[in-house]
């Protein structure tokens, strides 16, 4: 642990011990504590102030949810301010997600959790983090609360650029059906309803989708989701019990050289390599209890799930093997257990009411993990140009990822105006790696803690100020904590395990103007240099230096009248290396910077309801000098619908209405197109989808 961050962590250690000891020893009064009404927040339209711990956090509501035209469940999550959602592959395999001067891969530095279950997958087979949204079903989605920056304590792993938490209905007003058609063999077909059992109510639902997309290869992705879930109680007290499957199987287009298209090799919605694909099934349990009183509330959930992935990707076509071509299968079979607990005790110390959380969360994965050289989905030795051969076999990893993690976070209102958070989260994780190869094997354990405070002023005027600071992380692949020698030879430099990063915020909240809720804030975050496991090749490779990212954030939402809503969420950021790297640049390659989402909303009126949104995803630094820029990507979807009455309801959905041939995603390394070309450094892209219509039908009976 760094000097400073000692010196801070054992200030707020003497900080707690004074605050425990005056709870029991000093308490100036017996005076019970003031219980306000709990305040249920359901959508953006709703106040935060006086709720809300920091200016970039909210709540999406279902409302805004349903008025969203998406094209993939992902997207659901660009309803937060500053998200991007894009894909570079088939349909099946897990988003890209940019947030705050971050492209987080599939999850690295954003942390997903559907009704408390965690999404993200740490030493994935893809990369730390992966975090597959298709087990949504965007019409189950009650809520979507969100918050960024490493200040809060219930978030650990992967949060340290921000949190979603997606909540599922339990309970539904009445069953209902969707059809939906559209272009590009797009079909889905949704069911739920929900009965009174017994004292509780049993949910149940489930989806069949299908979609080709607009590729010369069809993607052919088809997913099937089901859940069922039975529920007793209310907000107060109560418990729930859901299990869930999902099914997925898809072939993929992916990620495509620039020269490929120019020079008429494959055209524009084209792919390299048609056998690219996958499959992939996820099945869990989880159980949750909860109860409230004046005193206290206390929170259990208990969760388990089975995963698994076979993915074939293809991204460097001939540079290897010119032969047998550079596809790689990665493998990804799981069982996971995980338990979260917290308990709150309300208080009064010197008079001022007090918040006290104590909170525990504990999860293990067991992992088989592969990477293996395919060629059209079988697994075969190759021959790289140096006429060294390539085992089928990169390498197998069993893994056994065990964590616990403890958070302790203290509320207090000093004043009418003034709140302080203190937090202090600690965690452990315990690595167990067999490898093919035994030098390779190993255990380690490591620690990591993670200080937070917050400060809240106001509201005057309506308006409420915020500073926020604090240390995060994220876990590193197991594989990598063990390695001494990589697959291709050289050798392998061992990571800790855990990768810590610490940020600052300033913001402000604001109802000022009638009928609008603004929001501003300025924050930094810095992450310590790390060593980098590559799941595309099985290395343990030097990533570059520190980084330092920084950036503001806006988000508005007007409702001028009853039927009509406007919204406009613009963030603009920056990431740096701390210095040069070895190219020579600063500039942290593919890294988010402006992004604007906006969009004009008609709700129900006489029947209709239409929602026009636009969507700019600013220009990328695709290497650290700059020498690549991405393009701007601008989308504007269109969707609208009319209610004939209670039961039933049609809808259309317009997407990239103006039809924009931008890229959805854009990277830039060394490829060969063809056996016999020379190898090319160039831009590599993923198109967007062109205009499409899609059109739902929707029955509640």
């Amino acid at each position: 642990m760094k000097r400073n961050q000692a010196q801070l962590f054992v200030c707020i250690a003497l900080a707690l011990q004074f605050s425990l000891r005056a709870q029991t020893n000093i308490v100036s009064t017996n005076l019970p504590a003031t219980r306000l009404p709990d305040v249920i927040v359901t959508g953006r339209a709703d106040s935060m102030l006086g709720l809300a711990d920091s200016a970039a956090q909210g709540t999406i509501g279902a409302k805004q949810l349903a008025d969203r035209p998406i094209l993939r469940a992902g997207e659901l999550l660009e309803a937060i301010p500053g998200v991007i959602i894009t894909q570079h592959a088939g349909g099946g395999k897990a988003n890209q997600y940019f947030l705050r001067g971050f492209n987080l891969d599939h999850g690295t530095d954003i942390a997903l959790d559907l009704d408390g279950m965690p999404l993200n997958l740490p030493s994935h087979a893809h990369g730390p983090g992966y975090s597959d949204m298709n087990i949504v079903i965007p019409e189950l989605v009650q809520r979507i609360n969100y918050e960024k920056g490493p200040y809060f304590a219930n978030d650990g792993d992967f949060s340290s650029a921000g949190a979603g938490h997606l909540e599922f209905f339990k309970s539904l007003p009445q069953p209902m059906m969707v059809l939906e058609a559209g272009m590009y063999g797009y079909e889905r077909a949704m069911f739920a309803a929900s009965s009174k059992v017994g004292s509780g109510q049993l949910l149940y639902g489930g989806e069949a989708f299908h979609d080709d997309g607009p590729w010369l290869r069809p993607d052919d992705y088809q997913k099937f989701n089901g859940l069922i879930t039975y529920s007793q109680g209310d907000e107060s007290r109560g418990f729930s019990l859901t299990a869930h499957g999902y099914h997925g199987q898809w072939n993929s287009s992916d990620q495509i050289a620039e020269s490929a298209v120019s020079t008429g090799v494959i055209p524009f919605f084209g792919t390299l390599n048609p056998t690219d694909g996958g499959t992939s099934q996820r099945y869990s349990v989880q159980g949750e209890w909860h109860r409230e009183d004046a005193d206290s509330t206390t929170k259990i959930m208990a969760y388990g799930f089975y995963y698994d992935l076979n993915l074939f990707s293809d991204f460097t076509y001939f540079l290897v093997d010119t032969n047998r071509g550079d596809q790689f299968e990665q493998q990804d079979h799981r069982l996971v257990e995980g338990l979260k607990a917290s308990h709150t005790m309300f208080n009064r110390w010197w008079g001022r009411d007090v918040a006290n959380t104590f909170g525990l969360q504990v999860r293990n994965d067991s992992i088989d993990n592969g990477l293996y050289q395919t060629q059209n989905r079988l697994r075969v030795s190759k021959t790289d140009t140096n006429g060294v051969v390539l085992p089928a076999v990169t390498r197998q990893d069993a893994i056994t990822e065990t964590s616990g993690g403890f958070y302790y976070e203290n509320k207090i209102n000093w004043a009418e105006k003034f709140r302080s958070i203190l937090g202090l989260r600690g965690d452990i994780y315990f690595f167990d790696v067999n490898d093919m190869n035994p030098v390779n094997s190993g255990r380690r354990a490591t620690a990591v803690a993670s200080p937070k405070l917050s400060l809240i002023f106001g509201p005057w005027a309506k308006t409420e100020f915020y500073v926020n600071g604090g240390f995060g992380y994220h876990s590193d692949d197991a594989r990598g904590t063990s390695a001494t020698i990589n697959p291709d030879g050289t050798p392998a430099g061992k990571l800790n395990g855990l990768f810590q990063t610490k940020g600052a915020e300033i913001g402000v909240r604001t109802l000022a103007v009638p009928h609008l809720q603004s929001s501003f804030s300025l924050w930094y975050l810095h992450s310590d240099s790390e060593l980098l496991f590559e799941g595309d090749t099985g290395n343990t490779v030097n990533s570059p230096q520190p980084s330092n990212r920084y950036g503001i954030e806006w988000a508005n939402y007007w409702t001028p009248t009853e039927h009509l809503t406007f919204d406009l969420d613009y963030a603009d950021s920056i990431a740096r290396f701390t210095s040069p790297d070895s190219g020579g640049g600063e500039r942290v390659p593919e890294a988010i910077n402006q992004v604007l989402s906006a969009g004009v909303t008609l709700h129900d009126l006489h029947g209709f309801t239409a929602s026009l949104r636009l969507r700019y995803f600013g220009p990328r630094d695709l290497i650290s000098t700059g020498a690549y820029q991405s393009r701007a990507t601008t989308l504007v979807n269109l969707g609208v619908g009319y209610k004939f009455n209670k039961q039933w309801s049609l809808s259309a959905e317009v997407f990239n209405l103006f039809d924009s041939r931008d890229h959805d995603i854009d990277y830039v390394y060394e490829s060969r197109v063809r056996p016999g070309d020379a190898p090319s450094t160039q831009d590599h892209f993923h198109p967007v989808e062109p205009i499409q219509c899609r059109f739902a039908l929707t029955a509640r009976f």
